[in-house]
């Protein structure tokens, strides 16, 4: 076994495109990045790379190179599962996304049965826990940033 964790914020912006786990979520808000900017996705990628000791998802994935301009996270993780995850399986994973607004319980399970499928792991595999900062850390607390966190088990397949 192998775990692994991962990070990302990422600033909000009104009109931009709210993405999370591969789900387009309503909001006056979304996500200013080089790619789509799906956090809890680029979380994820962090934690993978980091329980495979290979990097992080800049290595990968720079935001200096034009080819990721505007790039799907979902095409990213994608070639995470395919390509540098085996012989290692997901055995499950945990997250939490810090978000002021808007209020992401009603959206929870759908970002949990996407990230089963693009992990191709049971639904039962796959936390997705959505918290406030209560008002307060700076950009999270006024609704300006949002921030992910990751935890992944990584087994053997087989």
């Amino acid at each position: 076994m192998r775990i692994g964790s991962g990070w990302d914020i990422h600033r909000l912006e009104e009109g931009a495109t709210l993405v999370l786990g591969g789900v387009v979520i309503p909001s006056a808000k979304g996500l200013v990045a080089h790619s789509d900017g799906d956090v809890l996705i680029h979380a994820i990628i962090d934690a993978i790379l980091g329980a495979l000791a290979k990097g992080d998802i800049g290595t990968h994935f720079p935001d200096t190179d034009p080819r990721f301009k505007g790039a799907s996270s979902v095409d990213l993780l994608d070639h995470v599962v395919t390509k540098l995850l085996p012989p290692y399986s997901i055995g499950n994973i945990d997250t939490t996304i810090i978000l002021k607004e808007p209020k992401l319980r009603p959206h929870v399970d759908s970002i949990r049965y996407s990230l089963a499928d693009l992990l191709e792991v049971p639904i039962d595999h796959v936390s997705v826990k959505a918290k406030t900062a209560e008002g307060l850390l700076g950009e999270l607390g006024t609704g300006d940033a949002i921030e992910a966190h990751a935890t992944v088990l990584l087994t053997i397949k087989g």
